[in-house]
């Protein structure tokens, strides 16, 4: 298997320059064919092994930082993120965890919003103080952040707070209606909205539904309560 070398810039980031396995570009490219094509075990396989190589030869108790604007090292943690996204969908939060933490390791910036996705790794795994940690990381416009806040006191009190609930269902109505609502189907008219250049705030909705469904299929009991709560 052919190597790949860091390239230091002037900016104190490092580029992976590399052919072969280390074209994380092609890599990438690949898996995402296989998975269009329906083949998403391997479309997950490619990722995972792309992960496993950054893991095994990048060097340790060295600070390494990847150059967003260089195609390849942005790619490489792109791999990282999609597998991360990988083992979410299947449960394995700390496997998820682990790789959306080298991740930020090698993106401070976090460009890919990856702490989104790693506080509700934290939660499933009920790691309340890494959630306290990192929830702050997450932009109060983004409904994602009060949906973990509310999950996250549920988890700690059993209880919903009084004074969350109600920002959620004042500024972010059509989150706390999908949250609810008894079916969520990814119909032709979702697609054609969330695909669209303007998605409406309904679809982004559902699709932070259906991007965590399986954690409300492991802890129905946070959604009963907000339910409850309408």
């Amino acid at each position: 298997m052919q190597k790949a070398t860091l390239k230091p810039t002037s900016d104190q980031t490092f580029e992976i320059v590399g052919e072969g396995a280390w074209n994380f570009v092609k890599e990438l490219a690949r898996s995402r064919e296989m998975q269009g094509a329906g083949n998403v075990e391997e479309a997950c396989n490619i990722r995972y092994q792309a992960f496993q190589r950054l893991v095994e030869w990048l060097p340790e108790n060295e600070e390494i930082v990847l150059e967003w604007s260089h195609r390849n090292s942005q790619a490489a943690l792109e791999v990282i993120y999609a597998s991360a996204i990988d083992h979410f969908l299947i449960n394995d939060f700390e496997m998820s965890a682990a790789q959306l933490e080298m991740l930020l390791e090698l993106d401070p910036e976090d460009h890919l919003e990856g702490s989104e996705l790693l506080a509700f790794d934290y939660l499933a795994m009920d790691e309340q103080e890494l959630f306290d940690e990192v929830i702050n990381d997450i932009s109060d416009k983004r409904a994602s952040r009060m949906v973990l806040l509310l999950w996250s006191a549920y988890r700690r009190t059993k209880q919903l707070p009084v004074g969350e609930l109600k920002r959620f269902k004042a500024r972010f109505a059509a989150f706390y209606a999908e949250f609810t609502a008894t079916e969520h189907p990814a119909d032709a008219d979702y697609l054609r909205d969330i695909e669209s250049e303007r998605p409406t705030t309904a679809a982004q909705a559902r699709e932070l539904w259906l991007r965590t469904e399986n954690l409300w299929q492991l802890f129905p009991e946070f959604i009963e309560a907000l339910q409850r709560a309408r």
